[in-house]
């Protein structure tokens, strides 16, 4: 072959013995594909240095190549890893990924859904923070969308973690560790107006692990911290050391509102964890290398993602298909931020 000729679908089946539905199959990560063949098609393209042309593939299926993904903050530490490892599937699939920031501007979404009608985007994976902001609770007939994220509902395929168990598992370490006033970052009581969105799931399972041992869960424990990022974390934490309460332990919502919370402690001369236990939830990559080290909740981001494509790629294939739910496992990751038992917090009295 020409050096400046382009090299083919059919190229790529002939090297690897296989067919060109095959080739096409491996491009848009169907199912059904054994992971021999897979490779096999995967080391002849790479050996043709064959690049999918997405645009005549579109023309000939009706379909761009292309999804769109629309996440609360694309800044923050979590959704920087789902967008990560999500380019990354999406290439080894053939696909392309279009993102999308909504927390501030929710229509965005609807945005996402219109080009979905006009072909130019094939699918959405779309992580809400509330059900009521989304398109997914106005627009009527939707195209082939998966939630991640725990907002649940029943109208489409989502991918998630279950927040109630995960946030009740860190709430019975704390109080294994010896805490028995354990604060919470991210939302309170009555704040949480809907209980299947992230923070009313989270906050029930805090709720949950320390009713089970006979502990309070006072509201002045309860910060609601409108933006999961480290400053709305910092902040939440200063709020919680000016309403002059006493506390051992803290579960923050997310790893970045633990680390903005640290960041706090640490200037008002409170140590981790010998005075107070804190824990975060998501295990970004930062998490491993705060000082200390961050507990938190851990799961595979890449499975996460990889769930997502493929109940996507199904639902484009069928849309008659009932909306399935796939939970994703988790585990406890336990690091120095919890390794004592702690003293405790108690604010000097004013004279």
């Amino acid at each position: 072959m020409s050096p400046h000729t382009r090299s083919t679908m059919k190229d790529v089946a002939e090297l690897a013995g296989v067919s060109p539905k095959t080739v096409s199959n491996v491009l848009t990560g169907a199912a059904g594909v054994r992971e021999e063949t897979r490779t096999k098609v995967e080391s002849a393209m790479a050996e043709l240095d064959f690049v999918p042309n997405l645009s005549a593939r579109g023309l000939r299926n009706g379909r761009s190549g292309v999804i769109g993904l629309a996440l609360p903050d694309v800044g923050s530490a979590f959704s920087a890893s789902i967008t990560h490892e999500m380019l990354e599937a999406a290439h080894e699939r053939g696909l392309m990924i279009q993102v999308e920031e909504t927390a501030a501007e929710p229509e965005r979404e609807y945005d996402l859904v219109s080009r979905a009608r006009t072909h130019q985007v094939d699918g959405l994976i779309l992580n809400p923070v509330r059900l009521e902001d989304s398109v997914v609770e106005h627009v009527g007939h939707l195209p082939p969308v998966v939630l991640i994220g725990e907002v649940e509902q029943h109208r489409t395929d989502r991918v998630f973690i279950n927040s109630p168990v995960a946030a009740r598992l860190s709430a019975q370490h704390m109080i294994q560790q010896g805490a028995c006033r354990v604060a919470v970052l991210g939302g309170s009581q009555a704040a949480a107006t809907d209980s299947k969105a992230t923070m009313g799931q989270r906050l029930q399972g805090y709720v949950d692990g320390l009713r089970e041992h006979g502990l309070p869960t006072p509201e002045e424990l309860q910060v609601e911290v409108i933006e999961w990022t480290v400053e709305g974390g910092a902040r939440g934490m200063q709020e919680l050391l000016d309403r002059e309460v006493a506390f051992d332990a803290v579960i923050a919502f997310t790893d970045s509102i633990a680390m903005g919370a640290l960041h706090v402690l640490h200037s008002a001369g409170i140590r981790v964890p010998e005075d107070v236990l804190i824990s975060g939830f998501d295990d970004v990559q930062h998490a491993a290398y705060t000082w200390p080290a961050l507990t938190t909740i851990s799961f595979d981001h890449r499975v996460y993602v990889d769930q997502a494509l493929d109940l996507l790629a199904e639902r484009i294939a069928d849309r008659s298909i009932e909306p399935r739910a796939v939970e994703i496992p988790h585990t406890l990751t336990v690091r120095q931020s919890t390794d004592a038992r702690p003293a405790g917090y108690l604010p000097t009295p004013r004279t």
